[in-house]
Formats: C-alpha cells, structure tokens, sequence
C-alpha cells in the first residue's frame, strides 16, 4: 500500500500569499449537531486527521436550528459546529495542528447589531465563535456574505484590530465574487491600513461554473488570493448516486437538487461514472479532482455525512485525470448563474 493510499491528504498547498499550508481538501462542518451527531463528527474528524487533512472549514450560523430559508431569524442553538470541533481539538490537542476557518455575518442574536459586518456585531461575534472554539486566535476569518449596510472600510477596519490583537491570523470574505465587491475588497489594503485579503470562497462544481470563472478566478489570480470552494458537489448531485428525477424528488434535497435532473445532468453523470470505472474511483472523487485542477483552486470544501461518504472522496487529492477526461468534463458540464442562499 502506497503512503498516497494511507495518507491522500498528507500534501499541503499555499492559501494564497499566506503562510496558511493546507490539505486538498477541507472538511467541511455545517452538518455538525444537525445529520451527524457530536460522537460521529468526532469519529469524522479524527479520520479526516489519519487520512493528512489539517483544514476544517465552519461558520458561527452552523447548528441544528439553521434552518435554509430563516437566515435573517435568531435561533438558540447557532454555533454548535463551532463548539464541536472546539471540544474534539480540546480533547485531542491538537489545535496546533490545524487551520481553522470560521465566518461571520448572520443574525446571532435580537437588536439593531445581531447581524451583518458593523464593528459591533464582530467584535462581540468573534468573541463568541473564540470561545466556542476553545482557543486563543482563527487562522481564517471569513465574511460570509456581503453586508450593504456597512461599508467595506468598517468591516476591514475591526478585521485589523482582529489581526493586531493576535485573535485572527487572516481574513477572507465569501461570495463577494457575485456581489461585485471582490475586487474592491481584494485592493482595499492598498488604499487604507486594514489586513490584506488571503481567500475568496465561491460556490463552484461542474454544474456551477461561471460565479468563480467569471467573478472570481482572475482576481483571484491578480492578487493571489485563496480559493476555498463551498458546495463542489451540487448538494450530492454530482456522487452520481441519483439515476432518475423520481430518485431526486424522493430525497431530502429533491427541490433543489431538480434543476439538475435535466438531460445535461444525466450526461453529466454517466461522464463521472465512466472516468470513475477508469480510475476504480467514486464518480464524487472524479468531481473534485477536476476542481482541484483548475486554475487558482486551493481547496473545495467537502460536507460528509458519514465516514464512508469521506472516504469515498478522499482519493481526489491524488487523483491525476487524464486531458481527455478533463475535456469531456468540460463538455458536459454548465454554469448556472443564479445564487439562493436558501439552497446551499
């Protein structure tokens, strides 16, 4: 058994200009307290730690009353994926070795400041997410999405305080690309005293496309930012375990996931099973093995449900597809350019 079999995550990549070196693939935990519960995120996380990953991707919002349509509404129990993994690095100590990224941006609490990216709501936010957390400083401090209401210099500015206080080591924003803000946000340290941008983090699979394409990868590029993709399997669509829109409709996800059971995604599908027979590969791994390949991709965030559905993925950081495969991927695949948050 090669060390690539035993430890496919074992390779590190750059966050950008950083000095952040992570895995090619982070672990995802918005499903931390809601489909897994805390012994099997803990059995997750130790196999994601075995297998070489180091990166473990959150957000404050994440918990068992996160609810896909109530964003804008205050729920008691917020923040149990970050206290999850807080207790498991407890227990384990190891925070050390990991990088951990969080967000911030939804409503957290009632009153004028529960939401959005004013000073007041981070400062109190972040001392939160520190304490859930159990530790001292955030490797990643993620905007999770815009917030109009505040200026980007307000926002920048109490991430430099973040930053001087030693709280945060870097900070990112998410989905600025389709907001139009990345570029401005990316340049803004240029302009006035407030920490450099180190990552983007897009939604992007083979069924979404042009945000990062379009939006994202060339100023990414420009100013060598990270790119830490969220959703790189459309929700499950892209596993190719569905063969029919009557096994979509029939699935938790079935109202989203539709708009993918069209004859593109059925041919989508049948080109990730036989790349996936080439390789004796899950169709899922072949799915992001082609985002790892692409151009400015640090690494996707992946989502597990169980451990086998983990280890079903972790092949794609050692999975080289041929130009061939690469070029029939691209031949079947598609953008779609509208965002819902309710259907992340």
């Amino acid at each position: 058994m090669s060390p690539d079999t035993v430890h496919p995550l074992a390779g590190r990549r750059s966050v950008g200009w950083t000095e952040l070196r992570v895995s090619a693939l982070a672990l995802g935990t918005m499903q931390f307290g809601w489909s897994v519960t805390d012994v099997g995120a803990f059995d997750m996380l130790d196999r994601y730690v075995e297998a070489g990953g180091n990166f473990i991707d959150t957000a404050n919002m994440y918990g068992p009353d996160q609810t896909m349509r109530s964003w804008q509404s205050a729920r008691p129990h917020v923040g149990v994926s970050e206290d999850v993994i807080g207790r498991w690095m407890a227990e384990r100590r190891n925070r050390d070795n990991m990088v951990v990224a969080t967000k911030v941006r939804a409503r957290m609490w009632d009153g004028d400041d529960g939401e959005g990216l004013s000073r007041r709501h981070i400062i109190r936010a972040v001392e939160d997410s520190l304490r859930r957390l159990r530790t001292d400083r955030i490797d990643l401090y993620q905007a999770h999405w815009p917030d109009n209401g505040t200026p980007l210099e307000e926002t920048f500015a109490v991430f430099q305080e973040l930053v001087d206080s030693g709280n945060v080591r870097y900070v990112a924003t998410s989905n600025y690309g389709l907001a139009g803000q990345l570029a401005t946000a990316a340049a803004l340290w240029q302009r006035h005293r407030v920490p450099r941008l180190a990552a983007e983090q897009p939604r992007y699979n083979l069924v979404h496309r042009d945000e990062y394409e379009t939006q994202v990868r060339d100023i990414a590029l420009d100013h060598d930012l990270g790119v830490i993709c969220y959703s790189p399997l459309a929700g499950g669509f892209l596993t190719a375990k569905y063969h029919s829109a009557e096994e979509i409709s029939q699935s938790q996800r079935g109202r989203h996931l539709s708009q993918y059971g069209v004859s593109e995604g059925w041919r989508l599908l049948e080109a990730l099973r036989e790349i996936a027979r080439n390789h004796g590969a899950s169709p899922g791994a072949v799915a992001l093995s082609w985002i790892l390949a692409q151009p400015g991709i640090t690494a996707p965030i992946v989502g597990a449900n169980s451990i086998e559905q983990l280890e079903s993925w972790l092949p794609a950081a050692t999975l080289e597809l041929e130009a061939g495969e690469m070029l029939l991927l691209d031949e079947h695949s598609w953008a779609k350019s509208h965002i819902e948050f309710s259907s992340w």
